[in-house]
């Protein structure tokens, strides 16, 4: 990681766990940092992920999440057909609006973490292949779990960028505030 992730108050378990959500989803912003919504969407890898796609799947992966946390139905809720729409912006979407609706649930996310009453409180998995039956994961795991998953897709977004024109997370952390990593 090429930002510092603040030390919390002490004992404020919430806090560092959002902080650490935070660094990752400021990793991937800053991979869409100075592009055009055409290179944004290009795929400059061997993967068919683009930088756009990936920050639009982050977003409604982490409103999916909250949603079944906060138990209310995903009004995202993809389906085997519409799933490919996730990695993608259509119809109209562009990268500035996609940043705008992250920047919201994001925001959803804070302030729900910051209502529970314990990060001890549990949800429902929804049944999958991939979850044991009838599991229940805490609000803790939950934060885990986006720390785990923004993390592996902004690896994923730095490959990505330096693969379109080379610049890297300190180059993009340098250029986020104003500089230049070289000089």
């Amino acid at each position: 990681m090429v930002t510092h992730v603040p030390a919390e108050a002490h004992g404020d378990e919430r806090g560092a766990l959002l902080s650490f959500v935070e660094a990752q989803r400021g990793a991937i912003r800053r991979s869409v940092l100075g592009l055009t919504e055409e290179q944004a969407a290009s795929r400059p890898s061997a993967s068919e992920l683009s930088l756009s796609g990936l920050v639009k799947h982050v977003a409604e992966m982490e409103l999916n999440w909250l949603r079944l946390a906060q138990q209310r139905p995903n009004e995202r809720q993809r389906s085997e057909e519409t799933w490919g729409d996730s990695f993608r912006l259509v119809d109209g979407e562009t990268v500035p609006g996609v940043l705008g609706f992250w920047d919201s649930v994001a925001k959803e996310t804070e302030e729900f973490i910051r209502s529970v009453p314990s990060m001890d409180d549990t949800f429902p998995l929804p049944p999958a292949p991939w979850f044991p039956k009838d599991a229940r994961v805490s609000m803790r795991w939950l934060m885990m779990h986006l720390v785990e998953e923004i993390a592996r897709h902004a690896g994923h977004a730095d490959i990505i960028r330096e693969s379109l024109d080379g610049k890297g997370a300190f180059d993009l952390v340098a250029l986020e505030q104003g500089g230049d990593w070289g000089a």
